[in-house]
């Protein structure tokens, strides 16, 4: 496969890139696409081992319930024995799919596992049928609720980060940013991964040719803009808890992880977002996955590049929820505290 001028594949992906599908809407049949979704994951059941997990309703004003899902290492974190650091795990998917099968939330039991940590992952509501602010009021309430529920859940107050990857990415930003705006319980992190934080990425023109030069760059800017159309209200402009590269204020958060891709669109708001953290006195790891694309890790998870990615990411979110000096803090190994790459 020939390239556009400009496009340098990282060499263990260059295979997989014949393997990007042709650009479709998601949106056009949303539940289909979401069936599409679940069967996917159907095929490949994940691994719990070491893992066990609870689901619980929490309430809403108008009357329903959005439901998490609290993942443990089995016979931690349960009040029985020393607290666990907790993560607030937001799917990503547009805004309108990614939600795992109950139980099995590959990240979530992941991090479970690895970190360790009580993980808690949030169905928040789902656009387009939940415009913004649903979903993002979902994880702050669950946020709130997980706070709260700290002894209960065997959870350390002081060390609650928030993770998501693309939308996720943005709702960790946003819920951030509330947290701070509302005096609402403390994070001690926040780990983005090509996080969506810009709605104005939405606004790029699609290339003329996108569709006669394979780019991996094209479908995922597509569907960007597709996922903004659809996320917000019809006729309004996104304020800083939807995009939070719209905030004019972003000290007093806290440290932060951004990892971003070279060939995702979002790669520069997720940069300028970063740089705008460092320079309001924010603590900020960035990572940048070379000649990479929105995604690669779904279609090449078993390449060096994948497991680094994710090894990296999960290295950082433990070294500061088990800082130097803490209960455990020899799980964060030799970058526990401040860290930079």
């Amino acid at each position: 496969m020939t390239l556009p001028r400009g496009i340098v594949v990282h060499p263990e992906l260059a295979p997989f890139v014949d393997e990007l599908p042709p650009f479709s809407d998601p949106y056009e049949d949303i539940a289909a696409t979401r069936e599409r979704f679940r069967a996917l994951l159907a095929a490949t059941p994940a691994d719990r081992s070491g893992v066990e997990s609870r689901r619980h309703e929490i309430p809403r004003a108008d009357g329903s319930a959005l439901t998490v899902e609290v993942y443990r290492p089995e016979g931690a974190g349960d009040g029985r024995g020393a607290a666990l650091p907790a993560v607030l795990h937001f799917h990503g998917g547009g805004y309108a799919i990614g939600r795992a099968l109950p139980g099995q939330d590959k990240t979530a039991i992941g991090l479970c596992r690895e970190l360790p940590a009580v993980t808690v992952a949030v169905e928040y509501r789902l656009a387009p049928e939940h415009r913004y602010p649903a979903g993002v009021e979902d994880c702050y309430r669950a946020l709130e609720w997980t706070a709260r529920h700290a002894a209960e859940l065997g959870i350390d107050p002081e060390r609650i980060a928030v993770t998501g990857n693309s939308a996720g990415g943005g709702l960790s930003a946003a819920v951030a940013l509330m947290a701070r705006d509302r005096g609402g319980p403390a994070l001690a992190y926040q780990s983005m991964c090509v996080p969506d934080v810009d709605d104005r990425v939405a606004e790029e023109p699609v290339p003329a040719d996108a569709d006669e030069a394979p780019d991996p760059r094209t479908n995922s800017l597509r569907t960007i803009r597709l996922a903004w159309r659809h996320y917000l209200p019809e006729g309004t402009v996104a304020d800083a808890y939807a995009a939070a590269a719209r905030a004019t204020d972003l000290s007093g958060l806290p440290p932060a992880y951004v990892l971003v891709c070279d060939l995702d669109p979002l790669r520069d708001p997720g940069l300028a977002y970063a740089r705008r953290l460092m320079d309001a006195g924010v603590q900020v790891t960035v990572r940048n996955v070379p000649g990479a694309w929105h995604g690669f890790e779904l279609y090449a998870p078993e390449t060096r590049l994948a497991k680094e990615t994710a090894a990296h990411r999960t290295a950082h979110l433990r070294a500061a929820l088990y800082p130097v000096g803490s209960e455990g803090g020899s799980s964060g190994s030799a970058l526990a505290g401040p860290v930079r790459s």
